[in-house]
């Protein structure tokens, strides 16, 4: 029985072996010399000001929630549309059913106004 597992084993063997023949290169070849210019954050051209980081405002991560939610759900549908004669009233009454949990979350989130952006 174990041995089915055999391949898997050596496959994340060699992949480990990879990896670390590729670091040690990178360590081995790699450039040496530090200094401050190379140290130095980089982004588009400019020399960076201020904090690293910056607050993003919780609305943001809502917004992108709500878009990962309603899009996952609505990738049910093709299924459903897929089988939909074989399903019969039965399946309609299901879609409907979920169309309708759907859009109580959608007008929810829309009159807590999460949707609107400033």
């Amino acid at each position: 029985m174990l041995l089915e597992y055999i391949a898997i084993g050596v496959m994340i063997a060699v992949a480990t072996v990879i990896a670390l023949i590729a670091i040690g290169l990178g360590e081995l070849f790699g450039p040496k010399k530090k200094t401050e210019a190379k140290n130095m954050p980089y982004e588009s051209g400019m020399n960076p000001y201020g904090e690293g980081t910056r607050r993003m405002p919780v609305r943001f991560y809502l917004v992108a929630i709500l878009f990962v939610l309603f899009d996952i759900e609505v990738v049910f549908f093709l299924p459903w549309a897929i089988v939909f004669r074989q399903l019969g009233v039965f399946g309609l009454i299901e879609m409907v059913i979920f169309i309708v949990i759907l859009l109580i979350g959608y007008v929810y989130a829309w009159k807590k106004g999460a949707l609107e952006w400033e």
